[in-house]
């Protein structure tokens, strides 16, 4: 049985919110938060829901007024019928076209145009359909890259989801070796399942994929196969700032990273986070709210 909270609010207080969520290292797991526009005439007028595997107690109430820093609007609880809600909200999704990529449910057809890359991506419980803002984005982001005449040999793709990055990054960068990793357990059998309706290679070769479960780069495979000449993260905002040394350690000198999941009012805390890791800006994308970064470790920084 699922439910949910809702609350209606001002966009800039629904992503406030959203921001104090991301830095709640106690929260509720089973407790999951979104923010949306009420409708597209209504811009300004957002809802946060609130999704949970029981009827909300007061304590979950009182957690998720607690991101409200004002003061919270009404939280109404809603029953929710059994259903997958990631799946049956991904069926919805129209194709998208980021740079060069094409990127639809297989309920859409290919695009077969020269130029073209492009990717069926059933909807499943993993994020990175392309849809999203963030997602879209990076994609942009890459091809941007390569026209630059970027050269990737080596790259990761940290928070995967469904696998889009790393196969995007493998299909611009066909002799690339390349890595993905994800926390949720979910994602191993979504990204294999992806690889083979892709014709992406799963292996530790040149131009294969290899998958791994693990936190950051909590993971044998991870460090023993950097440095990287690219790594690209599209998770969030707090874990970003969080793993800024890290990512300095595993990126070779000269090399790139591809930052998303943060909003453009949290940039500023994530590009000094990564200043004072050795990294420069090389390119910034805004979607929507949100922002794309491009970053380049100085050569000279160890």
């Amino acid at each position: 049985m699922s439910w949910k909270l809702v609350a209606f609010a001002p966009k800039a207080v629904v992503q406030s919110a959203l921001a104090a969520h991301e830095e709640r290292e106690d929260w509720d797991e089973e407790i999951i938060l979104t923010g949306s526009e009420v409708a597209e005439h209504l811009p300004d007028d957002w809802q946060l829901d609130a999704y949970m595997p029981r009827r909300p107690l007061k304590a979950d109430r009182l957690a998720v007024a607690s991101l409200f820093a004002d003061g919270a609007p009404e939280l109404k609880a809603e029953k929710l019928p059994e259903t997958d809600w990631v799946v049956e909200t991904q069926k919805m999704v129209q194709p998208i076209r980021a740079g060069r990529f094409h990127v639809h449910t297989p309920d859409y057809p290919a695009e077969e145009a020269e130029g073209v890359i492009d990717f069926t991506i059933p909807a499943s419980q993993a994020f990175g359909t392309g849809q999203h803002a963030t997602t879209a984005g990076c994609l942009t982001m890459l091809d941007a890259m390569k026209r630059s005449g970027l050269v990737v040999r080596n790259c990761a793709d940290i928070g995967t989801g469904t696998g889009l990055l790393a196969f995007g990054a493998l299909a611009l960068w066909p002799r690339a070796h390349a890595i993905a990793s994800d926390i949720d357990k979910v994602c191993l059998p979504v990204v294999e399942g992806n690889a083979a309706l892709n014709d992406i290679a799963m292996g530790s070769g040149a131009g294969q994929l290899t998958m791994v479960i693990a936190e950051g780069l909590d993971d044998d495979q991870l460090q023993t196969s950097a440095p990287y000449d690219l790594l690209m993260a599209n998770i969030l905002a707090g874990p970003l700032v969080s793993l800024a040394g890290e990512f300095g350690w595993a990126v070779a000198p000269g090399g790139s990273l591809l930052l998303a999941g943060l909003l453009e009012t949290q940039e500023a805390a994530v590009r000094a986070a990564y200043r004072a890791a050795g990294f420069r800006l090389a390119a910034r994308i805004v979607n929507g709210d949100w922002s794309i970064l491009w970053l380049r470790k100085r050569a000279t920084f160890a």
